[in-house]
């Protein structure tokens, strides 16, 4: 498809999707990066008990607590 049918199909809403090699998209930012980060005995049976309160994994936890502790510093 040449570039400028792309646009036009673009423009006019038309699921340009297929056209794509989303094989090399990435999300700038938002790619995953694992860290270690020891805790105390106590912190994880508080971060436990939270993720089952809340109904999803420790992780979720550490990482939406995390989210909204930067948002407000920034």
């Amino acid at each position: 498809m040449k570039a400028k049918d792309f646009d036009q199909a673009f423009e006019n809403g038309g699921d340009i999707t297929g056209e794509l090699d989303l094989t090399r998209a990435r999300r700038p930012e938002l790619e995953q990066k694992r860290v270690n980060v020891d805790f105390p005995v106590w912190m994880i049976h508080q971060l436990d008990r939270e993720a089952r309160r809340l109904g999803v994994t420790r992780q979720s936890v550490i990482k939406m607590w995390l989210a909204e502790r930067l948002k407000e510093a920034a």
